[in-house]
């Protein structure tokens, strides 16, 4: 199977696709597809990139991923130990050409531009988990009308983008794998020091050639990202409160503590500290 583009299997016929993925983690890999994505995290946490941006997903949110839009999700094993995601899939086409563009649908325009750079629903939460709960059992004809009422209810919500800068042209084959690797290595290995000869080995190109090539495709420097994925780690450990801060430091793959105030600090507006304790 190829990574980038990613296919999303369906049977034909079928223009809303149900799927559930079940199990100790989340697919994995750097992927995009056609279809636009509505999901919500029934169990599980961990890192989601989507475009340039490093979040958290954890149970209960309600996620919008857009058409190509490239994401990974990379479940965290040690604090959740099993993930049950649900999502529909589907295309603006997949009803017919024009059924979107219809006077009828003209409100869920506000989803596809949510979609562009992907959300995350911080309202409404509740009854959005207990309409893709009813999903499970429900009939095709079913789905499809509680595929509406999520709309609905998505369009009456509140979000927060999931990313900042989306590449706009789509991934080759070959440029769809050498970012998987970027991002594959950079999420297992966050923790360990990583120097640009290293980073760009995995790549397969020369130190100038990559640092050009992923700040062409994420608007950031390597190093940027890189400081993003081991602050949002930070953030998972300070939840727990039997570690001490230098611990936390040193498992997200800081040096010193110092430094990892600091880079804290720019990346989040709050000190570990402060973080700690409005969690708490």
């Amino acid at each position: 199977m190829k990574i980038l583009p990613f296919k999303i299997p369906k049977s034909e016929n079928v223009a809303l696709l149900y799927q559930e993925d079940t199990g100790e983690f989340l697919y994995d890999k750097l992927h995009q597809h056609e279809e636009i994505q509505l999901s919500v995290v029934v169990e599980g946490e961990g890192t989601l990139v989507v475009g340039d941006t490093i979040n958290e997903y954890t149970s209960g949110d309600i996620l919008v991923i857009g058409s190509n839009l490239p994401h990974v999700f990379k479940s965290d094993t040690s604090t959740c130990k099993s993930t049950f995601m649900i999502t529909l899939f589907f295309t603006k086409d997949s009803f017919g050409e024009r059924f979107f563009s219809l006077g009828d649908f003209s409100e869920v325009e506000k989803l596809f531009k949510i979609s562009n750079t992907g959300g995350k629903i911080t309202t409404n939460q509740t009854a959005l988990l207990a309409l893709f709960l009813s999903l499970k059992k429900a009939s095709h004809l079913d789905r499809f009308i509680i595929f509406l009422k999520i709309i609905s209810c998505i369009l009456t919500s509140e979000s927060t983008p999931l990313s900042n800068f989306v590449y706009q042209k789509r991934y080759s084959d070959n440029e769809g794998k050498r970012m998987s690797n970027v991002m594959d290595f950079t999420m297992n290995h966050f923790s360990t020091e990583i120097d640009l000869e290293t980073i760009s080995g995995v790549s397969n190109m020369t130190p100038n050639a990559f640092c050009r090539y992923f700040k062409q495709r994420t608007n950031k420097t390597y190093f940027q990202f890189l400081i993003e994925v081991r602050i949002e780690n930070s953030c998972r450990l300070l939840k727990n409160k039997d570690l001490l801060i230098s611990e936390v430091s040193e498992k997200s793959g800081f040096k010193n503590i110092s430094n990892f105030n600091r880079k804290f600090k720019s990346v989040k507006d709050i000190t570990p500290t402060g973080y700690r304790k409005l969690t708490g």
